[in-house]
């Protein structure tokens, strides 16, 4: 009989390909077989050659790149040295997901789930006298609960002690990183609150150069967790220490044991996320309520995505929310699944928007404070902006759990070089550290195009760039959007100052940078880019639109954006 073990492997950069991975492993569970699901990153890849069974659910993130949880994965895939026949023996299957910015992918995993499981089953049947196990029954949960009795000593300690010097930071160590200032960089008329954060990482061993990224960890707020704990009738203080269900399973890390309720909720259980499909699927086995448990069945049978999507995406409604609006299935929810129902915090990503050659043992970032409206009464704000601006470094010790990441964005290293940065809002970060370290090497070639709204209330950085302007460090263009009839944004001083551009390009071989919003300015700024190959070069458009891919594919035109 051959042995009916599937390792589900996932590369997840929002959790998207991590929870429909998760889908996988409990449909596996239903089919009696022995289930692992894991990150590509946490999986040892030299045992792939032992595995006989292996579904991979890859998204992308940025520009089509590899999630950071996967990338070591596929650099090994692609080394030189791998004996071709090294994974002849593994059957597979790859599920690929774009990323978080397609709302849908149900209407692909639905048809391809039922295509694999049929595949599967074909080559590795059920067991004799074993059934499916009925989507009826509910699953046992990952780990199981058990409380301290209330009397128990209380060992002293929490997530953010300053932990003894040990290996780099990462996401499993994070570094509590005491906050300095959290200035407000806007105009206080202006409608949106951006700041300029400052760490202090002294005795962290983190190195970082120009363009790389901080990642931090957020925390749930207070009136939430409170919220959360009234809800599910749970006592905050309550204390308990977890066992997994099954052996193997390896215990959530970055949560101490034993931990309170507090401690879950506020660091751990990512509470104010827009819940998936998922949720609602677990959360209709414990409904006691007959109209609340048909709402949650329809939420997560297929036909109901449509209707699943105008509840939670577009509102973007939080499983607090979510919570409130099924209060009788909400009380029964037994705590021990609450690590199945709701996924962990996420960390954050910054550019770092300083340089060690400036500010020694420093990290500044500079955060726009996530609030928008929706047809819900309540703003939307983001978890952990809105955690950030509320953190005040004049009422005692702030810290703040954080590590460095290499980021996309890579600058010459020969010091002759010229740049041009364009950078509107916040996109400008990742070139003030790049600037700040150029400036501290002696190099002059820094040519940056900067845009916002108004010059009196979001030019973040102004003093800044005006001395390194007089001191013949930096040349600058601005486009400040509405202070005059016609909006002007920097594609328009790109075209502007075509011949400027064109220079550089041409005879210095410049490098071109550009962050920013995802919407329609990366579109905008290419579309001036070629502009001046044309006009200035004296290329066709198609001739302009092939020059602008070779240079994107040597690295010398390089762009980060979000959405």
């Amino acid at each position: 009989m051959v042995e009916r073990k599937l390792l589900v492997l996932f590369g997840s950069q929002t959790g998207t390909a991590q929870d429909t991975a998760e889908r996988i492993g409990r449909e596996a569970k239903r089919r009696h077989f022995q289930c692992r699901v894991e990150a590509l990153d946490s999986y040892d890849v030299a045992n792939l050659i032992n595995e006989l069974l292996v579904v991979f659910v890859c998204a992308t993130t940025g520009q089509g790149d590899p999630p950071d949880n996967m990338k070591m994965f596929w650099r090994f895939l692609f080394r030189k040295n791998l004996p071709p026949g090294s994974l002849c023996q593994l059957d597979y299957a790859v599920l690929g997901l774009g990323d978080s910015s397609y709302p849908k992918p149900d209407a692909v995993v639905d048809p391809w789930l039922l295509a694999l499981w049929d595949k599967i089953l074909t080559l590795y049947p059920l067991p004799s006298g074993l059934e499916i196990i009925s989507p009826d029954v509910c699953l046992p949960p990952k780990y199981t609960l058990h409380y301290l009795a209330e009397d128990s000593p209380h060992p002293d300690g929490g997530l953010l002690q300053p932990t003894a010097p040990r290996a780099v930071p990462s996401e499993l160590h994070p570094f509590a990183a005491q906050l300095l200032s959290n200035q407000r960089v806007t105009a206080e008329s202006h409608f949106q609150d951006v700041r300029l954060i400052e760490f202090d990482v002294t005795g962290s061993g983190i190195t970082f150069s120009a363009g790389d990224v901080v990642m931090i960890q957020p925390q749930n707020c207070p009136e939430d967790v409170e919220q959360f704990c009234q809800l599910l009738r749970l006592d905050p203080d309550r204390r308990f220490v977890l066992k997994p269900t099954e052996p193997g399973t390896s215990l959530p890390a970055l949560l101490p044991q034993p931990c309170s309720i507090r401690h879950l909720v506020t660091h751990y259980l990512d509470i104010s996320c827009v819940p998936r499909r998922s949720f609602f699927e677990l959360l209709s086995y414990f409904s006691t309520n007959e109209l609340e448990r048909e709402k949650l069945q329809e939420f997560s049978s297929a036909q109901g995505q449509e209707e699943l999507y105008s509840y939670c995406n577009r509102p973007r409604r939080t499983t607090l929310e979510a919570l409130w609006d099924f209060p009788h299935t909400t009380c029964a929810i037994p705590p021990e699944y609450l690590l199945d129902l709701i996924p962990r915090i996420r960390p954050r990503a910054f550019s770092i928007a300083s340089s060690m050659l400036a500010h020694p043992d420093r990290i500044q970032i500079l955060v726009a404070v996530v609030r928008y409206k929706t047809r819900l009464s309540k703003p939307r704000r983001g978890l952990c902006s809105t955690w950030l601006a509320s953190l005040n470094p004049e009422q005692g010790d702030v810290r703040v759990p954080l590590w460095v990441k290499k980021g996309g964005m890579k600058f010459p290293a020969d010091p002759d070089t010229p740049v041009i940065m364009i950078g509107p809002g916040t996109g400008v970060a990742p070139f003030r550290a790049a600037i700040q370290e150029r400036v501290a090497q002696g190099r002059r070639g820094n040519c940056l195009f900067f845009g916002c709204r108004q010059k009196s209330k979001d030019f973040y950085c102004q003093a800044e760039w005006e001395e390194l302007v007089t001191k013949g460090f930096l040349t600058l263009f601005t486009a400040f959007s509405r202070d005059q009839e016609e909006k002007v944004y920097v594609q328009h001083r790109i075209q502007e100052n075509r011949r400027l551009v064109w220079e550089l390009l041409s005879s210095g071989s410049a490098h071109v940078y550009l962050a920013g919003n995802a919407k329609q300015m990366p579109a905008a700024v290419a579309e001036a880019l070629q502009s001046v190959l044309q006009l200035e070069g004296g290329l066709s458009p198609s001739e302009a639109e092939e020059h602008l891919t070779a240079l994107e594919r040597s690295q010398r035109f390089q762009s980060e954006t979000w959405s």
